[in-house]
């Protein structure tokens, strides 16, 4: 008779890279309760939220808010103040469940909320970081357009003076969290012209339900399924002249709040990786096939050992990216370029090299590799698309500029 891999004789791939050795102990410990949080409350659902296009965002997000988790990484306002390294962790978790719970996260933490918490008024942290960080109140951040993604600079949105107030008009698209939010962080073009000629942009805080906004929902999505996408729609919305973001100006503003948002995705997908890796050993070592459970098999193995190499090269690659965002040198923006470029486009290869393994099977929902590398699909291509994080690390090597020659 034909026997199963015994899987309490293995070591998984965390013991085999020796993960304890890489990060604290606390900061592990800490990864292990949000993990168990995930797995108890929403790992057996979201097979069935992907499949039907939909997840309980604000019921997650008080979930999340309880745990800790949205705008962890930020200072006071109800935020946690952790580590770069432990939100990191955290977002590995969120993302080895689904990239669309980590998107959540992630959008409201390190996009809206870290909006705010570096670039807003006292008053406007005051009155939405709290709520925000307990998940009583969404966010969103309105930077791209239907017409305008990887140069911000074109964006058409705009924001007129009327007095002391000011008059939002324009559009945003694939804003996730946007049909569920409460308060939007809208970037848009003033008549303000820096020395350049060029219109500065400035940030909005933008209650949802304010007259002339709509965010109707984006249908149809093959990828991130497990995610609330939407559009903003400003037509002659008016807002107080203390909406503004009063210490942004210009695109620094919102390309800080990318940077933030790409590392935790640097962290984020290691964990949809991890998860199809234990997935294929625990498949391949209970699927018996020719007598033989398929982890028996020589081409099995080798697809095996090559993911393991794949997912402990980008471990590592976060695991410095956050000791370097922790210390006193800090993270530069070339650095996150390189772990979202790298991790990204690696993990979206390990899952769909697993895939394969599984089979018939590994086409539904009930295994995870290929809709982790899916919804890699759409990971690949926001907050900055592969391409421009090649562009961006040609540019710090050879000093010249390839984006608009």
């Amino acid at each position: 008779m034909a026997k199963e891999m015994d899987m309490s004789k293995t070591l998984s791939p965390d013991d085999i890279l020796g993960l304890d050795s890489v990060f604290e102990s606390d900061d592990l410990e800490f990864a292990s309760i949000v993990k168990k949080w995930l797995d108890e409350n929403v790992r057996e659902k979201i097979g069935d939220y992907f499949l039907d296009a939909t997840i309980p965002a604000r019921e997650l997000a008080e979930g999340l808010g309880e745990l800790g988790l949205l705008g962890m990484h930020l200072d006071g306002y109800g935020c946690g103040g952790s580590t770069a390294t432990q939100y990191g962790l955290a977002c590995r978790e969120l993302e080895a469940v689904d990239s669309g719970l980590r998107s959540l996260v992630s959008v409201q933490g390190s996009l809206a909320m870290f909006a705010i918490h570096h670039w807003g008024s006292e008053a406007q942290k005051e009155e939405w970081l709290p709520k925000m960080a307990a998940g009583k109140a969404i966010g969103c951040f309105g930077l791209t357009e239907p017409d305008v993604g990887s140069d911000p600079s074109g964006m058409k949105t705009t924001a007129k003076k009327d007095g002391s107030d000011w008059i939002l008009n324009g559009a945003k698209m694939w804003i996730t969290n946007s049909p569920v939010s409460d308060v939007m962080v809208v970037w848009a073009k003033t008549e303000e012209v820096d020395d350049k000629g060029n219109n500065v942009v400035r940030g909005f805080v933008v209650p949802s339900n304010t007259e002339g906004v709509q965010t109707p929902e984006i249908h149809r999505k093959i990828s991130l399924r497990a995610s609330i996408t939407g559009e903003i729609v400003l037509d002659n919305v008016r807002l107080p002249e203390d909406a503004m973001l009063p210490k942004a100006k210009g695109l620094k503003g919102p390309l800080s709040c990318l940077s933030e948002a790409r590392y935790g995705i640097v962290f984020g997908v290691t964990g949809a990786a991890r998860d199809a890796l234990l997935s294929a050993l625990e498949y391949t070592g209970t699927r018996v096939q020719f007598d033989r459970p398929l982890a028996s098999f020589q081409i099995t193995q080798q697809k095996l050992a090559k993911a393991f190499g794949q997912y402990s090269q980008i471990t590592l690659l976060a695991a410095h990216l956050g000791k370097l965002k922790d210390s006193e040198k800090g993270v530069r923006p070339e650095q996150i370029s390189l772990g979202k470029m790298v991790n990204v486009d690696t993990a979206m290869n390990v899952c769909r090299d697993l895939r394969a393994l599984f089979g018939g099977s590994g086409i539904t929902s009930e295994y995870p590799p290929l809709r982790h590398a899916v919804n890699l699909e759409t990971v690949l291509t926001y907050e900055g698309t592969h391409e421009v994080h090649q562009l961006t690390l040609g540019r710090t090597m050879t000093g010249i500029n390839a984006f608009a020659n």
